[in-house]
C-alpha cells in the first residue's frame, strides 16, 4: 500500500498557503475584500492562477460563505466555530504540504488544522476556529481488495463505511466490526473506536485494522502498523486526531453473509436483562449482533415494531401493554446464508430458550445483511422528510464497569431519566479482551463493561423536556453522579473543556498521550476542536 504519488509545484502550494496566512493575519482589511479559490477561480487582485492539482483550497473572508459556514457545523449542531479556509484535497500530498507549511511557521502562528469527515462529531471536534478544515471526503482513492487467508481492503481515510460495505460485498467479503450508522468516514471512526453490536465478538473497529497511512502534525506522511512505526499506529487508533490525520487504512475482512435474522424481545427486570446479555456475550456459540435499549413511558411500543417485525405469537403480543413501564429491549441478530435457514432457525430457538425475556414480546424479522447494517440510514431519511434530522443532538456516550452497572441504572434510569421520547437509550456489554489496550482508547478497568448511549434530539426553540437546555442539564446530572459515586466511568467520544479533566480521563495513559503529542504534533496544530492542547506552545 504505497502512498499516492503526485508531482506538484511546491512553490505554488507555498504561495497559496502564504496568501491564506496573510489573509488571516490581516483579517480586518484583505480578508473581507478578497476571495481566492483554486481550480475554479483564477487571479484576483493580481494573484496567479492556482494549479488544478490542489482541486480547491478556498480562502474566503466572507464568513457567511456556504463552504465556510458548512465547515463550522456538525451533527451535534451545538458548537459553531468558523474556519478561515477549507481544503478540498485531491491527493495526500495536498494535506501534507498544507500541514508542513503551517508547521514550518512555528509557534509564531496560531493557525490550526482539523480533519472533517462526514461531520458526525457532536461537540465541534472536527472544527477549527479561524483555522483550516480539511474536507476528507474529497480525498478520492481507489479501494484495493486482497483475498486469501487474511483478506483486507485498503481504503482512503475519507471513505464512507457504507461505500466499503457495498464494494466489499461484491467480493463476498465485509469488515468484521461496524458502527450503527455507516455514513461515516474511516478516519473519523478510527480516531475514536467505532462500536456497534458486533463489538462483543470482534472488538471495535480500531481492533480490526492492519495498517495506516498518517500525515502527522509535522506534515510527514508515515506508514505504520503493529510491526512498523507501532507507536504512531497505536497512538492514532482512538487518538482523537491528536497525532495525525489518517489518509489510508487497511481494514480486516471476513466472508460476508447474505441474510440476518433480526430479533427483539422485552424485559421488565433490569437484573434479568443484564444477566441474559452477559450470558450471550460470554458464550462461544451465540448471536452475531447484540445491543440493548432502555424504554421509558412509551405507549404502543409493540405496534410500532410491526412495521418491520412480526410477532412470534400475534395474540399474546396484542395483549401486552407497555404504557408507563420501564422496559429493556434486547436486540439481537444472527447472520446466515439462505441454504442454512433451517439449521439457523433451530440454533436461534435453542439460544432463545436460555433467555428469560417476556415471552409475548418476541418479534422477528429477516432482512439482507446490507439492509440490516444500514438500518439507521432508513430512519435518517424518514426524519429528514419531517425536518427532524438537522436539529441539536446533545448525545452522551459512556462506558460503565459491569460491577457498577446496577447502581448506575438505579439512579439514572430510576431518578434522572423520566422518559425516552427524545431519542434511543442504548445499553449493552462488551468484552474488554477484544479491545487492544495498546491504542489511545481508554476503557474501564474490568473485563466486561457496558456501553451506554443517550442519543437525544432536541426540538428547536423548545424550553421543555425536549429542549436543548433540559437535555444538556440532564447529561450533566448523569456525569456528575458517575463522578461523585466514583463508578469508574469513561466517556466515549469524550468532551472536556480543561486539560485537567482530560488528564483524569486518560489516567495512567496520560503521560504516553502527552509524549506522543510532543513527538508527532509538537506545535499542537491538529484537532483543536478536542480542546486537549493549546496551539503554539511547543513541547520540550
Amino acid at each position: 500500500m504505497s502512498p499516492p504519488t503526485c508531482k506538484k509545484n511546491n512553490l505554488t502550494v507555498r504561495f497559496l498557503i502564504v496568501m491564506l496566512l496573510t489573509c488571516i493575519m490581516n483579517r480586518n482589511n484583505l480578508c473581507y475584500n478578497h476571495r481566492f479559490v483554486t481550480s475554479t477561480i483564477s487571479s484576483h487582485s493580481g494573484s496567479p492562477n492556482i494549479p488544478a492539482s490542489l482541486e480547491k483550497l478556498r480562502l474566503d473572508g466572507y464568513l457567511s460563505s456556504k463552504n465556510i459556514a458548512h465547515a463550522s457545523n456538525d451533527f451535534g449542531n451545538i458548537y459553531h466555530h468558523l474556519p478561515s479556509a477549507v481544503l478540498y484535497p485531491k491527493s495526500v500530498s495536498d494535506i501534507s504540504s498544507t500541514i508542513k507549511h503551517i508547521f514550518d511557521m512555528g509557534s509564531t502562528s496560531d493557525l490550526t488544522v482539523a480533519a472533517r469527515g462526514h461531520a458526525h462529531s457532536l461537540q465541534g471536534q472536527a472544527q477549527a476556529h479561524q483555522g483550516v478544515v480539511i474536507n476528507m471526503e474529497s480525498l478520492k482513492q481507489e479501494m484495493y481488495f486482497h483475498k486469501g487467508e487474511f483478506p483486507y481492503v485498503d481504503v482512503s481515510g475519507g471513505e464512507l463505511w457504507i461505500n466499503i460495505l457495498h464494494e466489499s460485498l461484491k467480493h463476498g467479503l465485509a469488515p468484521k466490526s461496524w458502527t450503527d450508522y455507516l455514513h461515516l468516514t474511516v478516519g473519523g471512526t478510527l480516531s475514536n473506536a467505532g462500536v456497534s453490536g458486533q463489538a462483543f465478538r470482534h472488538g471495535p473497529q480500531i481492533s480490526n485494522v492492519y495498517r495506516l497511512e498518517v500525515v502527522t502534525g509535522r506534515g510527514e506522511l508515515i506508514t505504520c502498523s503493529e510491526s512498523q512505526n507501532a507507536d504512531l499506529f497505536y497512538g492514532v487508533l482512538g487518538g482523537l486526531g491528536q497525532f495525525g490525520i489518517i489518509t489510508r487504512a487497511r481494514i480486516s475482512l471476513e466472508p460476508a453473509p447474505l441474510m440476518v435474522k433480526w430479533i427483539r424481545v422485552l424485559y421488565s427486570d433490569f437484573s434479568t436483562f443484564t444477566e441474559d446479555q452477559e450470558h450471550l456475550i460470554s458464550s462461544e456459540d451465540t448471536f452475531d449482533y447484540l445491543e440493548g435499549l432502555v424504554i421509558k413511558n412509551r405507549t404502543g411500543l409493540l405496534n410500532n415494531w410491526r412495521s418491520s417485525f412480526n410477532p412470534k405469537d400475534p395474540v399474546q403480543a396484542s395483549q401486552f401493554n407497555s404504557d408507563g413501564k420501564t422496559l429493556f429491549c434486547l436486540e439481537i441478530g444472527k447472520y446466515f446464508n439462505p441454504e442454512e435457514t433451517a439449521k439457523v432457525n433451530q440454533k436461534i430457538d435453542r439460544l432463545l430458550s436460555d433467555l428469560s425475556y417476556i415471552q409475548s414480546t418476541l418479534f422477528l424479522s429477516e432482512v439482507s445483511y446490507a439492509e440490516f447494517l444500514d438500518r439507521v440510514h432508513t430512519s435518517e431519511l424518514k426524519l429528514r422528510e419531517k425536518g427532524l434530522w438537522d436539529v441539536h443532538h446533545p448525545w452522551l456516550n459512556l462506558q460503565i464497569p459491569k460491577s457498577r452497572i446496577h447502581e448506575f441504572a438505579e439512579v439514572v434510569f430510576g431518578k434522572i431519566i423520566t422518559d425516552s421520547s427524545t431519542g434511543p437509550i442504548l445499553i449493552y456489554p462488551v468484552n474488554a479482551s477484544k479491545w487492544n489496550n495498546k491504542t489511545s482508547m481508554v476503557t474501564p478497568h474490568e473485563e466486561i463493561f457496558y456501553l451506554v448511549a443517550f442519543l437525544s434530539s432536541a426540538i428547536p426553540y423548545s424550553t421543555g423536556k425536549d429542549g436543548l437546555a433540559h437535555i444538556l442539564n440532564q447529561n450533566k446530572r448523569i456525569i456528575d453522579f458517575c463522578e461523585t459515586a466514583l463508578l469508574g466511568m469513561k466517556q466515549y467520544v469524550p468532551h472536556y473543556t480543561t486539560q485537567e479533566a482530560w488528564q483524569t480521563h486518560f489516567g495512567a495513559q496520560w503521560d504516553v498521550f502527552v509524549r506522543r503529542k510532543s513527538q508527532y504534533d509538537p506545535l499542537a496544530i491538529l484537532a483543536p476542536g478536542q480542546r486537549i492542547f493549546q496551539k503554539a506552545r511547543a513541547f520540550s
